[in-house]
């Protein structure tokens, strides 16, 4: 535990945000300013400390819940407190990260998943398509891989963006670790056309499922004929 206090914490975020990188963030959904590289820097000089970070969540500002994000013992939260903050996790960054930081690496997630999976919340249910990516890559033994394909061919479509990015991602990873759903996956994907149109980066791979399962099995796999 480190000795800084909430207060401490907080004005050390406040002396980094910086007005032209909060509107730039701003354009995303992000109500902060703060290059997250130095926060990163705070945070790793702070140190594990989950009960600075449970006050830090608690002020309810997006600079301090991330901070408490980085900060954070996952294994610590119990099921209902992840369950309450996922719900307010509105802001993109700060749902990136307890998802990613948090939500992946509680022994919970399992449970989580499940509970999560049919919320009429998109944005718990898309927590949930993130934690079934992580199935689907790792531990896929129980999942029925032939029923989310289902799911998704048949609401993928129409989700809201961040459940449908979520969607996606578990379109591409099925037919990325799975051989036998490939086809199926890359059909899909070329019928629905989701994100076929996203800007992508001189690189970067693009999030279309059909170019993303291309391009990973090649790497992986070597070039081949899908």
């Amino acid at each position: 535990m480190s000795d800084i206090t909430v207060a401490e914490a907080l004005g050390e975020l406040a002396a980094l945000e910086d007005p032209k990188m909060r509107a730039a963030n701003e354009k995303r959904g992000d109500d902060h300013g703060i290059n997250l590289s130095r926060m990163r820097a705070l945070a790793k000089r702070i140190k594990t400390d989950h009960a600075l970070a449970q006050e830090l969540w608690a002020t309810g500002e997006t600079p301090a819940r991330l901070l408490a994000l980085l900060i954070c013992s996952p294994r610590d939260f119990t099921a209902d407190e992840l369950d309450a903050m996922l719900r307010e996790t509105r802001p993109p960054k700060v749902n990136d990260w307890f998802v990613n930081y948090v939500a992946k690496k509680t022994p919970l997630a399992e449970e989580l998943r499940r509970r999560w999976f049919d919320d009429p919340d998109p944005t718990v249910a898309a927590a949930a398509w993130s934690l079934t990516t992580v199935r689907v890559m790792k531990d896929p033994d129980g999942l029925d891989l032939p029923h989310l394909l289902d799911l998704i061919e048949r609401d993928m479509k129409d989700a809201p963006k961040r459940l449908q990015w979520s969607m996606n991602e578990t379109l591409a990873n099925i037919g990325i670790f799975h051989p036998e759903y490939r086809a199926r996956a890359l059909e899909i994907g070329e019928r629905l056309q989701v994100l076929a149109d996203y800007p992508t980066a001189p690189g970067c791979t693009s999030p279309f499922a059909p170019i993303w399962i291309g391009e990973i099995v090649r790497r992986r796999e070597g070039d081949l004929t899908l």
